[in-house]
């Protein structure tokens, strides 16, 4: 398991370095650059408005569907048709209590018609990832990171030729980056319905009622889950535009700073779609999971204090070569969210052992724990510091809940705690932070400080112990 886990997780990381980085980077912080801070914020606000009922599209369906077809493979050709129409119908029920919120909140005309079409694409990139849980529960992995990448693609391409291309239609507008989406996401949840069609071998548009209510009880916990996180990853941005002056402004600033930890963050999302359906398997079957944890862990820990370090001394930098706009504010704002990301990448682990353990009712009540926690904190702090008061609040709910995951982990799986382990690990970080201090006097250039940064944490992590060439070589050979 664990040498299928590192042979698909090369493959993944591969095509979506391909592509995804150019873009976030690229396609995403060009949009931004052209229509301004404050058009984006209104993007940017709709947007995360758009993913917060997200839990009526979804209501746990693709977690349970990936971990039920890891288990029970047979069961694709019976359940697909079931699931697929209860999606269509959970979608209608989605786009209907979205508007109902737009109009409760009274959004501006534009807002709400940006949120129509984002709504939809919600509804089409939530299907996608439902008919990419069939792949990955067959553990199709590479045919997972193919599709992973698709509707990207798709929107570099459309997105490139609006930005960059010879044509008469005019100046970039928000609406066709919102266009773009959609056609990238509609294309890509067409093909991907008849992969998964060719798999299951059978299809019919009609609701089985005993499977809809067998479903929707078996994903509940699921779904109260998917919720709880949807809040607390995704209030901030809102809370920011409603409770700070010049909020559609302030909502820009954030957006530049935490759309490079999204960048970061789509290798810790590949991780939990990895481990998922083999901790589902492995639990199923009674196997070890210990040994794949620490792997896990020695792949996506120490790479995410590297990029934790170089964001807190290269934030101007960063934000430089990016943007062009707010420079100085996304810089102030940017090295604490990559703080939390190094707790958010742990989560896409720990996080995601529970979930393929069933542990659905303590995840819940973590998450309950964290969207109090990070409500409070950014009801506090927006109105005084903006995005840097969201921030704070987003660093000190990520760091509480990984902890608490932790902790939960080593108590359901038994797996104790090495004390050893620990020491060399606090070790390197503490050496990694004076390292870097020491470096940044020097004022060498980005590249060469990244590449100073992760050549000392892979030699530390070789040197004691905690990352084996012997190990890793056996794990992506194909013997």
């Amino acid at each position: 398991m664990q040498r299928k886990f590192v042979h698909n997780l090369l493959f993944i990381l591969f095509v979506n370095l391909l592509v995804k980085p150019f873009w976030i980077l690229g396609i995403d912080v060009s949009v931004q650059n052209t229509v301004g801070a404050e058009e984006y914020g209104l993007y940017y606000q709709v947007f995360s408005f758009s993913i917060l009922l997200n839990i009526i599209l979804d209501f746990g369906i693709t977690n349970y569907n990936n971990r039920n077809i890891a288990q029970h493979s047979h069961m694709l050709q019976r359940y697909f048709s079931g699931v697929f129409n209860v999606k269509l119908l959970l979608g209608v029920v989605y786009m209907l209590a979205t508007m109902l919120g737009a109009f409760l909140i009274g959004l501006e005309h534009k807002a709400v018609y940006l949120l129509f079409i984002l709504g939809i694409n919600q509804f089409l990139a939530s299907m996608i990832l439902y008919l990419r849980s069939n792949f990955s529960g067959l553990h199709l992995f590479k045919l997972d990171g193919v599709f992973s990448v698709l509707d990207r693609l798709l929107m570099i391409i459309i997105c490139g030729y609006l930005l960059w291309g010879n044509h008469q239609i005019g100046q970039f507008k928000i609406e066709w980056f919102v266009y773009a989406q959609f056609a990238a996401y509609f294309t890509t949840a067409l093909v991907s319905f008849i992969v998964v069609y060719s798999k299951a071998k059978s299809f019919k548009f009609r609701i089985d009622l005993p499977l809809f209510r067998l479903i929707l009880k078996e994903s509940l916990p699921f779904a109260l889950l998917v919720l709880l996180m949807s809040f607390y990853y995704r209030l901030d941005s809102v809370m920011v535009g409603e409770l700070y002056s010049n909020g559609k402004a302030e909502v820009g600033i954030y957006a530049q700073a935490y759309r490079i930890m999204e960048a970061f963050n789509m290798f810790g999302y590949m991780f939990a779609g990895l481990l998922l359906p083999i901790f589902a398997r492995m639990i199923k079957e009674n196997q070890e999971v210990s040994k794949l944890v620490n792997t896990a862990f020695n792949l996506i820990f120490l790479p995410s204090v590297g990029v934790a370090i170089i964001s807190w001394y290269y934030s101007t930098d960063l934000m430089e070569l990016l943007y062009d706009h707010h420079i100085s504010e996304s810089a102030e704002v940017f090295p604490v969210l990559m703080l939390s990301f190094v707790a958010i990448a742990l989560t896409y682990v720990y996080g995601t052992l529970l979930t393929a353990n069933g542990s659905l009712k303590e995840l819940n009540y973590i998450a309950l724990a964290g969207l109090v926690i990070n409500f409070s904190l950014n009801f506090i702090l927006i109105p005084k510091s903006g995005a840097f008061g969201a921030a704070i609040a987003t660093l000190v709910t990520q760091t509480i809940v990984i902890l608490t995951q932790i902790i939960l982990s080593k108590k359901v799986f038994e797996m104790g705690y090495s004390f050893n382990y620990i020491l060399k690990t606090m070790l390197i970080v503490i050496i990694g932070l004076i390292g870097a201090a020491f470096l940044v006097k020097f004022q060498l250039n980005l590249f060469l400080f990244s590449v100073i940064i992760f050549f000392f944490f892979g030699l530390a992590a070789l040197t004691l112990g905690l990352v084996k060439i012997e190990d890793f070589r056996k794990l992506i050979s194909k013997q």
